[in-house]
């Protein structure tokens, strides 16, 4: 049912999925996980997978056992395991007629807010194909002090940069326990977290695998992530075949509920911003179109004040210099004072370079 509600949905896979104990490729599963994915999109979701397993295929490919190798060498063998992990995706997926991109992202690229919003936009335009993104970190670059950690924090910020609706975090469990279910027999899952600082207070819980990066810990911190975004996240089962499916059916896992809307959420982020960078003076007109939920064009703007780069807080003022809105720039000041007044078609020419036909979009801006 809470499926049913989400347009955007991001799902991340963990190694354990892809690779089983006796280190063979889940060829079959992966088959049925595409099926899956196929119906979510024919009722026209918007479908992003955070996928673990560069180093485990890598290990595989290259014969190595993964608990003995140091960072250096893991990232050398996650480029070798990652072009393994897309070639995987892309043959299974290619029998469901389903297109895949892939995305390697680094902790700043969703830290940043310049390079959050270039990486939200990228995965715009990907729905706008039909393409389904893969996302991984960039093992291959990151450091231990700019890495995730894992991909449950990884897919929570996705989650949060892409306004998600609701996250699936496909474990090897069927979610989060009063106990330990590996250890404890008399272990209740808990079906839904409405509340997640009070609910789990009593809670400690962990759950790694040999294969994996993640336990239940990273879990919880990836659905504090999500929640403060206004983003639903649940936690299931992986192992078994067509695993959404089984989520929608049998709904046997932890729903962890966010109490804000993701409008709510957003708007409280962008108002939130210490200090705005500088601020955009726009005519009546342009008032008048963002009154009616429209995105701010070089058209309607009469002035530019401060110096602020891409991904900035601005104020937008009327023209009584009253602060009327603020939002994020799709551009720097110094191209604004470029394009100010122009139409939307000019702005190419004017620039040299293809860019964006919004100076702030709609979804990135927030009445006063």
């Amino acid at each position: 049912m809470h499926l049913k509600n989400s347009k955007t949905i991001v799902i991340k896979i963990g190694s354990s999925l892809l690779v089983d104990k006796n280190k063979k490729i889940r060829k079959k599963w992966l088959s049925s996980f595409a099926k899956d994915i196929k119906k979510l999109k024919e009722k026209k979701k918007k479908i992003i997978i955070v996928s673990s397993g560069a180093i485990a295929l890598g290990c595989i490919k290259m014969n190595y056992n993964k608990s003995n190798i140091k960072l250096d060498k893991s990232q050398a063998i996650a480029s070798v395991g990652q072009i393994e992990l897309m070639n995987l995706f892309s043959k299974i997926f290619l029998k469901s007629k389903l297109n895949i991109s892939q995305i390697l992202l680094t902790l700043d690229d969703t830290e940043e807010r310049r390079r959050s919003i270039n990486a939200k936009r990228t995965f715009e335009n990907l729905f706008d194909l039909n393409y389904i993104p893969i996302v991984n970190e960039n093992d291959t670059i990151a450091t231990s002090e700019i890495k995730y950690g894992d991909n449950d924090r990884l897919a929570s910020r996705v989650a949060q940069i892409t306004n998600a609706d609701t996250l699936i975090l496909l474990s090897d469990v069927d979610g989060l326990f009063t106990k330990n279910p590996k250890k404890f027999k008399n272990a209740k899952l808990i079906k839904e977290i409405n509340n997640l600082d009070k609910d789990i207070q009593n809670i400690h819980t962990k759950g790694i695998t040999k294969l994996g990066s993640g336990g239940m810990n990273t879990k919880i911190e990836a659905a504090k992530i999500c929640n403060l975004a206004g983003c639903n996240m649940v936690i299931a089962n992986g192992l078994y075949l067509n695993p959404i499916n089984q989520i929608e059916k049998k709904n046997n896992c932890t729903w962890f509920f966010s109490r804000i809307s993701k409008l709510h959420a957003r708007k409280k982020w962008i108002i939130s911003s210490v200090s705005p960078k500088g601020e955009l003076t726009i005519d009546d007109g342009a008032k008048r179109a963002l009154k009616n939920g429209k995105s701010l064009l070089a058209a309607g703007i009469k002035k530019v004040s401060g110096k602020f780069y891409k991904g900035d807080h601005i104020k937008i003022l009327d023209n009584k210099r009253q602060e009327f809105a603020r939002g994020l720039s799709s551009f720097s000041s110094q191209e604004i004072n470029k394009i100010i007044g122009c139409h939307s078609n000019e702005i190419g020419e004017i620039l040299g370079y293809v860019s964006k036909s919004e100076v702030v979009h709609k979804d990135d801006m927030v009445e006063v």
